[in-house]
């Protein structure tokens, strides 16, 4: 019975935290417009993603543009969106995994043997795609406390957390709980 509801836990954590990574991938608030010091232009907020820049104007109006070429991106920008796609592909193979090894576990008459293979797989593969949310969340987070702090970034350049990083620190740790969870 307390494998059944650890499983079960595992799938919950690992389904969100499949969800929050795709969220995270497709929001644009990855870095927002910060408002310090002498910088008085309040009524626009920018936000920064992984696949656009937006403008929102008094919360009223927004416009977003997405990113013209993909050669013109910085190269740590182009890394993060191809680690952000993998990890969007692997928790989906993963969530899939766990899936199969809940429902095989219910059925399987063979013993252990066959429960574990698919249990241990969904476990390592959960534990991969939580390391591979954290790496561009977290670069990400770093750099703009950097600059953040940084007296030579210019005022109206510097950047606050956005919401995509909460929600990938969030994701992130589901996904590894779950994989904990499983192996």
């Amino acid at each position: 019975m307390a494998c059944c509801v650890l499983q079960i836990t595992g799938l919950i954590f690992g389904g969100v935290g499949m969800v929050g990574t795709l969220a995270a991938t497709a929001m644009p608030q990855w870095r927002v417009s910060a408002y310090v010091e002498g910088n008085i232009v309040v009524f626009e907020t920018i936000w920064e993603g992984l696949w656009m820049d937006c403008i929102s104007q008094l919360g009223i109006r927004l416009q977003c543009k997405l990113y013209d070429s993909v050669l013109a991106l910085p190269p740590p920008l182009e890394a993060f969106r191809a680690l952000m796609c993998l990890a969007v592909g692997l928790s989906i193979i993963s969530f899939l995994m766990a899936i199969a090894g809940v429902q095989y576990s219910q059925r399987s008459k063979e013993g252990p043997q066959a429960l574990s293979t698919f249990i241990l797989a969904a476990g390592v593969a959960f534990l991969l795609t939580g390391t591979l949310v954290l790496i561009p969340v977290s670069w990400t987070g770093a750099g703009i406390v950097r600059d953040f702090y940084d007296p030579q970034v210019p005022v109206p350049l510097k950047r606050e957390l956005g919401a995509a990083l909460f929600v990938g620190w969030g994701s992130s740790a589901l996904l590894l709980a779950a994989g904990a969870i499983y192996c």
